[in-house]
């Protein structure tokens, strides 16, 4: 049982949370999450690494993500508070554990955050000539995360249909680029059968991980969901599915499209659109503009939480852990990831940090996949009917070993800056923990 529960029922801090979303509203917050930024970059970057096979990096992708999706699935059916890893791997496996998933998770979603920023820029650039150089650049990145840390503190209604209609406006022209250019585009620059080098595919699962990664964040607020037991896994598995047929859909009209010349493109899928027709170029850059706002959005929403979380159980300072009183929002914890978050873009570029952010998120998913057997072999169910994975240890034991392969091809600066933090996550830890006992 979390520490902050007593008898399944979250107790103190926890109970002002206000449980006012949905199915429909968290599948959304699912999708707006993980279609943030990675799919408008990534095509030209995996056809660089892929060439021509550049599709099978998203298949692959599938085949280990809904594995990953199932534990997720399963352990937020028994762990309703919230938290998301943070809160399952504390309780499958106790506070070091579940600090430490949760520290891991706000470095990964800070990161994210960053650099689908530093790709917002981007796409402003290509749109204006007004946002080159850094004095605009950084005037644009603060006026975005003002408006975000302003929305977010309206409260959980307002950032869920907020989330809602960025994900429908996003989601459409992109679901109609797949289908309508799958039957005008040449298929001779689409190959499922050139299987690339285990390297080169090892790398490209990186950014695709980074890709199909935001489940995880959108599921941080279950304290905040209706029914999390019936809501979370319905929620997960949707939203994954969907989120599948889009990538390798856009992955394979991008490359049918722009042919070789995707690999030196900046957008990518807008100049896929604009290839097919005129006007989609400027269409799909406002539509990668208001898809990075809502992943943004559904970040910070999520990514506050666990900063609440942590704040919560004492291991960060109090205000980090409290609400407001008229709107129920971590106020604090929402304007501590903006803020970090602001800076970090202001530095960084897209894909240095998404491959910081694929793999931290990568240990963050063996976590939870081992936390799902565990809770599910405990008998761990705070409220409702929990979704039993069928196979015991099976599916977390293939989402987990999946994991630790795609982490074997990470390059020595990114395991430096992944154990960098592990370091600091660890020492913090025991520094907190003798604070706690004076």
């Amino acid at each position: 049982m979390n520490p902050h529960t007593r008898g399944g029922a979250p107790t103190g801090a926890e109970s002002g949370l206000v449980r006012a979303v949905g199915f429909g509203g968290l599948t959304a917050s699912v999708i707006n999450v993980i279609v943030g930024g990675g799919i408008f970059m990534l095509p030209a970057a995996l056809f660089i690494g892929m060439g021509p096979a550049a599709p099978l990096a998203f298949v692959a992708g599938a085949l280990v993500i809904v594995p990953v999706a199932l534990c997720f699935a399963a352990a937020g059916s028994r762990v309703t508070s919230t938290g998301g890893p943070y809160s399952y791997v504390g309780a499958a496996f106790g506070p070091f554990a579940g600090f430490v998933a949760g520290a891991l998770m706000w470095i990964t979603n800070v990161t994210s955050s960053a650099g689908v920023a530093a790709a917002l820029t981007e796409q402003a650039r290509n749109a204006s000539d007004l946002f080159d150089g850094s004095g605009p650049r950084g005037a644009l990145l603060l006026a975005v995360y003002a408006v975000l840390v302003f929305l977010n503190a309206k409260g959980v209604r307002i950032g869920t249909r907020a989330i809602v209609v960025l994900a429908t406006l996003k989601l459409t022209p992109l679901f109609l680029l797949a289908l309508i250019g799958a039957w005008v585009v040449d298929w001779a620059q689409v190959s499922f059968t050139a299987l690339p080098s285990f390297a080169a595919l090892g790398s490209a699962m990186v950014l695709v991980m980074f890709a199909y990664s935001g489940m995880e964040t959108a599921l941080i607020p279950s304290g905040e969901v209706k029914d999390p037991s019936r809501d979370v896994p319905r929620a997960t598995m949707t939203a994954i599915l969907l989120v599948v047929l889009l990538y390798i859909g856009i992955q394979v009209v991008a490359q049918g499209a722009l042919g070789a010349a995707i690999g030196e493109s900046t957008a990518p899928v807008a100049q896929t659109a604009g290839a097919l027709w005129g006007p989609g170029f400027g269409l799909l850059l406002a539509t990668a503009s208001v898809s990075m706002l809502g992943f943004l959005m559904g970040n910070l929403l999520g990514s506050s939480r666990m900063l609440y979380a942590l704040g919560r159980d004492g291991w960060l300072p109090g205000p980090v852990g409290r609400l407001t009183a008229s709107r129920k929002v971590p106020l604090v914890a929402v304007c501590i990831h903006g803020g970090v978050a602001f800076l970090l873009a202001l530095g960084g570029d897209f894909q240095s940090l998404a491959l910081i952010s694929g793999g931290a998120i990568c240990l963050v998913y063996v976590g939870v996949s081992l936390a799902a057997w565990q809770l599910q072999r405990r008998g761990h169910v705070d409220q409702g009917a929990p979704l039993r994975l069928p196979g015991g240890p099976v599916i977390p034991l293939v989402a987990a070993v999946a994991m630790l392969a795609i982490l074997t091809t990470l390059k020595p600066e990114e395991w430096q800056a992944i154990g960098w933090s592990l370091a600091t996550i660890v020492g913090l830890y025991l520094l907190l923990t003798l604070l706690r006992r004076r």
